[in-house]
């Protein structure tokens, strides 16, 4: 999640701006680029690291939305869908809307976050409750119903 992530992001920014300020990165000679090469690094990481906390701050004051079943998909609804793909059994997915975090994985691994970026999101966004869509996610179409929304 983002919050692993952020922590993750945070122990590289450290381990970059210690080596660009450590001892053992002064230059050798003028062809040494050691401890700019990890300066940059570092000013990477930090603007990496202002990006995830913005996206967790934004994600956490997100409020749960409680759709009906006449509502459309938006930002902060779960969807659950049903696979309607020839040969496949129905089973069901459930996919939360969110405006980052998009791949991770909520409540052991059952709902998977969706970003309006992402294909799938881009599908189920604007749905309702009944709507069919096809999505083309790595090189497979995908053709999901939504059976419920909150």
């Amino acid at each position: 999640m983002l919050s692993t992530d952020l922590a993750v992001r945070e122990r590289a920014y450290r381990a970059a701006h210690d080596a660009a300020t450590s001892d053992e990165a002064k230059p050798e000679n003028d062809k040494d680029t050691r401890a700019l090469e990890q300066s940059y690094l570092a000013r990477g990481e930090a603007v990496r690291i202002e990006e995830l906390r913005s996206a967790l701050a934004e994600v956490q004051a997100m409020p749960l939305r409680d759709l009906g079943d006449d509502e459309h998909a938006a930002l902060g609804a779960l969807v659950t869908t049903r696979n309607t793909n020839a040969g496949h059994d129905g089973t069901a997915s459930f996919f939360w809307l969110a405006p980052h975090g998009g791949g991770s994985r909520l409540a052991g691994g059952t709902v998977q976050v969706l970003t309006p970026k992402s294909p799938m999101g881009r599908a189920l966004l604007g749905k309702g409750v009944g709507d069919e869509c096809e999505v083309a996610v790595a090189g497979t179409t995908r053709a999901l119903t939504i059976v419920a929304m909150r």
